[in-house]
C-alpha cells in the first residue's frame, strides 16, 4: 500500500523534473539559437569599451610603445625642450619655443624661407620622438579630419635628451626644399609613410582633385581594436543575458590564440612588415595576403642570406626562422599589452630552450665571458642594425652565426659585428670616427673601399676559423639560400639547377619568402624560359603559399600571351586577393588580356577595376598613377593612360618619370599612326576631333618634345643627388640624347658604363651614341 502511494507520488514529481530539463534545455537551446544575425558588422567603439571589463590589460598597455604611438602636441605628451632652445644643422639657425600653449618651430620652409610653424602631433616615444606640422588644411574639413602631415627631421632623443638632425641615408648634404627628402616633401609626409601603423581605424582620404586630405582614424594611436578588431559585436555580448558567446561571431574579436599561430602573427604583421596595401578594408583576424603584399628579400633591403638591411620591420625576418616554422608567435616573448619582453635577459631565451643543464647559457656554448656582451644570446642569434640614427632593431630570423658564408658570399655576420673593431687600429687615422657601427663598415666597403673590405675579409675570416677551433666536427654549416641568391644575382650559372630544385622544397626545410624570391631573381637575372616553367609547377599546387603562387603568377608575365592566358585566367578568382593582384596585372603585361573578347575580357575588366582600387589608395604618391597608366597603355586605353600621367605630374609634380612615360606613349601612338586605326584614334581622342589627323599628330609630336623639356632639368637633378647610380645617369644621357645635346648625354652614357661595366645596354648605348656623333662629324 505505501509502495504504491509511493509510486503515485513520484510520478508527478518525475514529470515535473522532465518537465523543468525539458523547459531548461529549450530556454538554453533559444538562447544559443537566438545570437546575433550572422550579417552582423562590428563597428569601432574605443578603448573606453574595453576597460570596463580588462582593466589589468588596460594598465599595461598604458604608457606602451603602442599607447604612445601618436599624440596631440600637449605639455604631457611633448618630450623635447621647447624652452627658446636654438638647433643648428646645415648652416641653419632653426629655434624651438613657445607660443603660449602651442610648440613652434622656426625653420626652412617649402619656399626655403626660414618661417614659424607649429608641431601639432607628436611621434612615438622612444629612442626617439618626432613633431609633425599641418599643412593644406581644407577650409571645409570636419573637425575630427587631418590635412597633410609633415614630420620634421629635428627630432628629440630621448635617451640623449637633445635635438639632433634625423638625416636621410647616405645624404650628408643639405637637403634642397624642392628635394621631395626634405622635410616638407613627401618623403617625410606622415599619410604617405607613417599613418597606417601609428593610429586606429586610418583612413588617408585623399582627395585627386583638390590634392587634399581629410585623414581619420578611430583612434589616434595603436589601441586595442587596430590588433583585436573592431569590439562593437563582442561589448554587445558581453553585456548581454545570454550565457553563451555567439555562434556565428564567436567573441566577436579577431581570434589571436589557439594552437595555430597563424591568427596572431598576421594580426600584428600588418605593421611590423614591409609591404604595400591591396585593400584598405582590413581589420585583425583578416588573412594578411588578402590585404597586403609583402616585400620579397629584395638586394637593397636584405642581405644576400635573408638578414636585415634595411628597415624591414621584423615579420618577412622573422617567417625565415626555425621558431616560425615551430609555431612560435609573437607572445611568447612579448607580453601583448606592456610590449616588454616576459624575461630579463637570456631568460627570454631560456625560458622555452629548457634542455640539459649547462647546454645554451655557458662559455662552453658561446665562448664568451659571463655576463659580457658576447654571452647574451640575443647578441649572437639576433644581432641589431640601427636606423633613425638611434634605433637599433634586431634582426628577427634568429639565425646560428654563419661567418663561412661571410668568408663565401660576403654576408655579414654577428661575430664580425663584435670584432670588427679589432681591426680599427689597422685602419686610416681619417677613417676610423665615420667607423662607429658594423653597418659602417659594410657601407664603406660596398660602395668601393678597399681597405675597410679587407679588413672586414680577415675579421670574417679569423672568426670562421674560431669557430672551427671551438666546435669542431660537431659545426654545422649547411647550404643556405644566401648561396642560390648570391649565385643568382652574381650570374653564376652553377646556381640555376640549384635554384629550381630550392623553389619546389617543401615550406619546413625552404621558407616560403626565400623560395618566392629564389623565383623572382631567376626570372631578373635573364632565365625566362626556366623561371616559367617553375612558376607553372608552383600553381598546379593550389595548396602552396599565396606569395609564392602570386610570384609565380608575377613570372608568368614574361610568357606569351596564349600560356599567359591558360595559366592566369584561373587565377582571377583565386581566394587570395595577392594572387589575384598579380595574376591580373601579369596577364595584361604579358599580352594575354589583349586576345580575351566575350566574357573572359569582362571578367579580366573586372579584376583590372580591382586593381586601380588598390592602385589608387596611394593616390597621393605618383608611383600609384604611373603604375595605373602603364596598365592602361598597356591594355590599349590610352585616354585612361594620359589622364594618369597627367594625375602623376599633378599629384608630385618634381618627380622625374611621368613625363618621359607620357612622351614616350605619345611618339609611338604617332610612329603607329601611319598604319593603326587604333592609333590613330586614340590621338583624335587625346587631342580633339576637329582638325585633320596631320595637325593632331604635329600636336602629340609637339607636347611629347614639350614633355621632354619640362623632364631634363629633374632628371639633371636626380642624376646630380644619385651620382653613384647607374640607372638614374642612364636615363639622364637618354633625356639628354633626345634633346639633340649629344656631348653632355655621351658623358652621362659614359658616367653609366663605368659605375655598372657589366650592365650590356649600357655600354651599348654608349658606343651607339659615339658612333653617331663621330658620323656627324665627317
Amino acid at each position: 500500500m505505501l509502495l504504491a502511494l509511493r509510486n503515485q507520488l513520484k510520478r508527478p514529481l518525475t514529470l515535473v523534473f522532465v518537465s523543468l530539463v525539458v523547459l531548461i534545455t529549450g530556454v538554453v537551446a533559444a538562447d544559443y539559437f537566438t545570437g546575433l544575425p550572422k550579417s552582423a558588422v562590428a563597428t569601432y567603439v574605443g578603448r573606453d569599451a574595453c576597460v570596463e571589463c580588462h582593466q589589468t590589460e588596460s594598465l599595461a598597455f598604458k604608457g606602451s610603445h603602442h599607447d604612445l604611438a601618436m599624440d596631440v602636441a600637449t605639455d604631457e605628451s611633448v618630450i623635447g625642450d621647447f624652452n627658446d632652445v636654438v638647433f643648428e644643422h646645415d648652416g641653419l639657425q632653426n629655434r624651438l619655443f613657445r607660443d603660449g600653449d602651442r610648440f613652434m618651430v622656426h625653420t626652412e620652409g617649402p619656399d626655403g624661407k626660414m618661417q614659424d610653424f607649429e608641431v601639432k602631433y607628436v611621434f612615438g616615444v622612444d629612442p626617439l620622438q618626432q613633431y609633425m606640422v599641418e599643412f593644406d588644411r581644407d577650409p571645409e574639413s570636419s573637425d575630427d579630419e587631418i590635412g597633410r602631415l609633415q614630420v620634421l627631421r629635428i627630432s628629440w632623443d630621448t635617451h640623449r635628451k637633445e635635438w639632433f638632425y634625423l638625416r636621410p641615408p647616405d645624404v650628408p648634404e643639405k637637403l634642397e626644399p624642392n628635394d621631395p627628402l626634405h622635410w616638407t616633401g613627401v618623403a617625410q609626409r606622415w599619410q604617405t609613410m607613417c599613418a597606417d601603423c601609428h593610429s586606429t581605424n586610418l583612413k588617408t582620404n585623399h582627395d585627386v582633385e583638390t590634392l587634399t586630405y581629410h585623414t581619420t582614424f578611430s583612434e589616434i594611436d595603436v589601441s586595442c581594436e587596430a590588433c583585436h578588431g573592431p569590439a562593437s559585436l563582442h561589448i554587445e555580448m558581453a553585456r548581454g543575458n545570454s550565457l553563451f558567446w555567439d555562434r556565428h561571431h564567436g567573441y566577436g574579436l579577431a581570434q589571436l590564440k589557439g594552437e595555430d599561430a597563424t591568427g596572431q602573427l598576421e594580426a600584428c604583421a600588418p605593421c611590423h612588415s614591409r609591404r604595400s596595401l591591396m585593400d584598405a578594408d582590413y581589420q585583425a583576424g583578416d588573412p594578411f595576403c588578402s590585404h597586403f603584399n609583402l616585400e620579397l628579400l629584395r638586394g637593397d633591403t636584405y642581405h644576400d642570406d635573408g638578414q636585415i638591411k634595411d628597415e624591414v620591420y621584423v615579420y618577412g625576418s622573422f617567417v625565415q626562422s626555425k621558431m616560425f616554422h615551430k609555431g612560435i608567435r609573437c607572445t611568447d616573448c612579448h607580453d601583448p599589452h606592456s610590449l616588454e619582453l616576459k624575461h630579463p635577459g637570456n631568460e627570454t631565451c631560456t625560458s622555452c630552450h629548457q634542455h640539459a643543464a649547462g647546454k645554451y647559457d655557458v662559455p662552453s656554448h658561446h665562448h664568451h665571458a659571463v655576463g659580457s656582451e658576447g654571452a647574451k644570446c640575443v647578441n649572437c642569434h639576433m644581432p641589431h642594425t640601427t636606423y633613425m640614427e638611434v634605433d637599433p632593431r634586431r634582426d628577427h630570423s634568429l639565425r646560428v652565426p654563419r661567418p663561412d658564408l661571410s668568408v663565401s658570399i660576403g654576408t655579414p655576420n654577428a661575430c664580425s659585428s663584435c670584432h670588427v673593431k679589432d681591426q680599427l687600429e689597422n685602419i686610416s687615422a681619417d677613417k676610423r670616427e665615420s667607423l662607429d657601427l658594423y653597418q659602417d663598415w659594410l657601407l664603406a666597403a660596398s660602395e668601393g673601399d678597399e681597405e675597410v673590405a679587407e679588413a672586414i675579409s680577415k675579421t670574417d675570416q679569423w672568426c670562421d676559423e674560431a669557430c672551427d677551433r671551438w666546435y669542431g666536427d660537431d659545426r654545422q654549416t649547411p647550404a643556405h639560400y644566401g648561396e642560390i641568391l648570391h649565385g643568382l644575382r652574381s650570374g653564376d650559372s652553377g646556381s640555376i639547377a640549384k635554384a629550381l630544385r630550392y623553389v619546389m622544397e617543401p615550406p619546413e626545410i625552404a621558407p616560403v619568402l626565400a623560395r618566392a624570391t629564389t623565383l623572382d631573381e631567376l626570372l631578373q637575372s635573364g632565365r625566362g624560359r626556366e623561371s616559367i616553367s617553375a612558376a607553372k609547377a608552383v600553381l598546379k599546387d593550389s595548396n602552396e603559399h599565396p606569395i609564392l603562387r602570386a610570384t609565380a603568377a608575377r613570372v608568368m608575365g614574361a610568357s606569351g600571351p596564349s600560356d599567359a592566358v591558360k595559366t592566369l585566367l584561373p587565377l582571377l578568382t583565386d581566394p587570395s586577393r595577392l594572387v589575384r593582384s598579380e595574376a591580373t596585372k601579369a596577364l595584361v603585361s604579358s599580352g594575354g588580356y589583349q586576345t580575351l573578347s566575350g566574357t573572359r575580357q569582362k571578367q579580366a575588366d573586372l579584376a583590372i577595376d580591382a586593381i586601380e582600387d588598390e592602385l589608387m589608395l596611394a593616390s597621393d604618391r605618383a608611383g600609384a598613377h604611373m603604375a595605373w597608366a602603364s596598365l592602361s597603355e598597356q591594355r590599349g586605353d590610352y585616354l585612361e593612360a594620359a589622364e594618369a600621367y597627367q594625375n602623376a605630374i599633378r599629384v608630385q609634380p618634381s618627380m622625374s618619370g611621368p613625363r618621359t612615360n607620357y612622351a614616350s606613349m605619345l611618339d609611338q601612338l604617332v610612329s603607329a599612326a601611319a598604319q593603326s586605326r587604333e592609333a590613330q584614334s586614340a590621338i583624335v581622342q587625346l587631342f580633339g576631333g576637329s582638325g585633320a589627323l596631320n595637325e593632331l599628330m604635329i600636336q602629340a609630336s609637339e607636347k611629347a618634345a614639350q614633355l621632354r623639356r619640362d623632364e631634363l632639368p629633374l632628371l639633371g637633378r636626380d642624376a646630380k643627388l644619385a651620382s653613384k647610380n647607374a640607372d638614374v645617369q642612364y636615363r639622364y644621357g637618354l633625356a639628354l640624347y633626345l634633346s639633340g645635346d649629344l656631348p653632355a648625354a655621351e658623358k652621362q652614357l659614359q658616367r653609366a658604363a663605368e659605375l655598372a661595366p657589366d650592365v650590356e645596354i649600357f655600354s651599348t648605348a654608349l658606343q651607339l651614341l659615339r658612333e653617331r656623333i663621330n658620323q656627324s662629324e665627317k
